[in-house]
């Protein structure tokens, strides 16, 4: 069954292209008498062209649209890819189960290991289910737990991150949000195994840094890594959310800059056209660079470990 595609607002020009190509193959399985293959590849190769201009130069705000596109593979695609006898934990043990986040233990490559990250849903049901990905304290705290366990036994930790943000309601403040979130940076940071951090899709606030406090942090390279999102920004510093184009610009918030300002420490490289085009390729370069990624630190001993990410984090922002 073929998955109807969704365009973004920038791509129209490719939309129209690969429309009429739909339609001139659908003519030729149709028997029709008329030639149509040379017509046919002009008009992929023009389509194909087209792409390769709008990504090759997409601002800040476009990539923002491309990180939230609803085809982009999300963490279930992730786990079903590339971790096998995936086993979810859940629960905090202090109040509830919270399905934003969902973590457990698998095997990455052969390797044990414990897998967390924010699940926003791909559907109406879904994402009413895992809240979009914004988690409430208990999420955070079974996040807690679930390191503490992978410490104990000696397993590296991997954190998928694809959020907005914590959930902002107040029920989530009530239970004592912001302190969920720094206790889980705090255990990020305790960790005497290595952990690595992907920012596949969105990484919002505090809410991606509570499971992104890692040895390494890789960004895929349609992705965000921000302090707010661009609406939120554009609210806050000119009481105008239709700014958040200018928003976007102006707060560096793309793999590319961050990686040029050292709080990233490496980029993803997307299929063409963007994740959504090609999720399994995408998948797939996640997984080498995970795996790249946890190998310099399997000699070191616990203390080297949580030296070597302290160090990380205490550089950021130093001037040589």
């Amino acid at each position: 069954m073929t998955v109807m595609r969704s365009y973004l607002d920038f791509e129209k020009p490719v939309a129209e292209l690969e429309a009429k190509v739909e339609e001139l193959r659908a003519l030729g399985e149709k028997g029709n008498a008329v030639s149509i293959g040379e017509e046919l590849t002009r008009l992929e190769a023009k389509a194909q062209k087209a792409l390769h201009e709008i990504y090759a130069a997409l601002t800040p705000w476009q990539k923002t649209q491309v990180a939230r596109h609803p085809q982009r593979p999300h963490l279930r695609d992730y786990l079903d890819t590339l971790i096998t006898d995936f086993t979810p934990l859940a629960g905090d043990r202090k109040f509830a189960e919270d399905s934003a986040i969902v973590a457990g233990f698998g095997r990455f490559r052969g390797r044990s290991v414990c897998v967390m990250g924010q699940e926003k849903g791909s559907d109406t049901e879904s994402r009413l289910h895992h809240n979009f990905g914004m988690a409430r304290p208990e999420g955070y705290r079974k996040a807690v737990r679930l390191m503490e366990l992978a410490d104990r036994f000696g397993l590296p930790v991997i954190s998928l991150v694809d959020t907005a943000g914590a959930f902002p309601g107040i029920d989530a403040e009530e239970r004592g949000q912001a302190e969920a979130i720094a206790r889980s940076t705090e255990a990020c940071l305790q960790l005497g195994v290595p952990n690595v951090a992907v920012i596949v899709g969105e990484g919002g606030s505090g809410g991606a840094v509570a499971i992104a406090t890692t040895n390494r942090v890789l960004m895929l390279e349609h992705s965000i890594y921000t302090v707010a999102s661009p609406e939120a920004s554009a609210s806050i510093l000119w009481r105008d959310s239709s700014r958040r184009q200018e928003a976007a610009q102006n707060m560096k918030i793309t793999a590319q800059d961050l990686l040029k300002f050292g709080i990233i420490d490496g980029i993803i490289p997307e299929p063409f056209g963007g994740a959504h085009r090609d999720p399994q390729a995408a998948i797939e370069s996640t997984g080498n660079a995970i795996a790249q990624a946890l190998e310099p630190f399997t000699r070191m001993t616990p203390d080297e470990v949580r030296m070597a990410r302290s160090e990380k984090f205490l550089a950021m922002g130093r001037r040589i």
